[in-house]
């Protein structure tokens, strides 16, 4: 299926690694023109590299969005390089509480939470949509959790960000009614990327298995996320589907907040 994303613009946020990478490059091989965002220069020009090698075309940016100055410079660069941005994809972000009970986590870990989550969307979304609320097409897609309607006890503010990021994505898509720009959020489950493979190396050197991986996810399956597909997450799950969101193909979906989470999430 041709996505009809040759000649669009993508900025994805939080990409030198995991989903974000995995998002960037599913973008570029769909045709999109990618500005790949982290802190890290060398990740970042790792990530751009990757692309360009498969024939795609990329670029960087670099800068904090939790802060005004960080953010102001991601979307000046990436408007200098890439001319618009079209897709603007809010993937920056996590837990900053590590794991922590609700009365452990400190109010300023609270801020810093929906400072480097909500917070750093929000900046990116009032640089950049008006723009494309003026050209009559976009699309704004947040990368949410299934932590934000049904949260962790051991990660209370990362849950209530991404709670915040939810509602925000149906408040924007009302805005934008009429439009041409659409604002959807996915909340992706268990991922299999680096960050989970330092966890699953953990579990089997506490449990004994030595570098036996397969039983940690077996056991994280079994005793952690209680899914009911057989199998963790890939970015790909992720990337595809963020794809056709950002494809002109979904112009009928927008305000939605949708689980792709392995059927993890015991609510409706």
């Amino acid at each position: 299926m041709d996505l009809q994303l040759v000649g669009r613009t993508a900025l994805v946020t939080g990409s030198t690694s995991g989903i974000g990478a995995g998002i960037a490059g599913a973008l570029a091989r769909e045709g999109a023109t990618v500005v790949v965002h982290g802190r890290s220069e060398a990740r970042a020009s790792a990530v751009v590299e990757e692309i360009r090698g498969a024939g795609g075309t990329a670029y960087y940016a670099l800068g904090d969005l939790s802060t005004d100055k960080g953010a102001n410079s991601v979307i000046e660069y990436s408007l200098a390089t890439a001319g618009q941005i079209d897709i603007l994809v809010n993937n920056v972000g996590g837990p900053v509480e590590g794991k922590a009970a609700f009365f452990d986590t400190t109010l300023p870990e609270w801020v810093e939470s929906f400072n480097s989550n909500a917070l750093a969307a929000i900046r990116m979304i009032h640089g950049l949509v008006p723009a494309m609320r003026s050209r009559g097409w976009g699309r704004v897609i947040q990368i949410s959790s299934r932590n934000g309607i049904s949260p962790h006890a051991n990660m209370p503010s990362y849950g209530a960000s991404k709670a915040a990021m939810n509602n925000f994505t149906l408040c924007l898509s009302k805005e934008l009614a009429f439009s041409g720009v659409t604002s959807n959020a996915i909340m992706p489950g268990l991922i299999y990327t680096q960050q989970l493979s330092h966890f699953l190396q953990d579990i089997a050197q506490r449990q004994g298995w030595g570098d036996d991986i397969e039983k940690a996810k077996e056991h994280v399956l079994k005793n952690v996320v209680r899914q009911t597909v057989s199998r963790l997450g890939m970015p790909n799950d992720i990337a595809n589907y963020v794809c056709y969101i950002a494809s002109p193909l979904s112009d009928f979906l927008t305000g939605t907040v949708v689980r792709i989470d392995g059927g993890s999430t015991p609510t409706l």
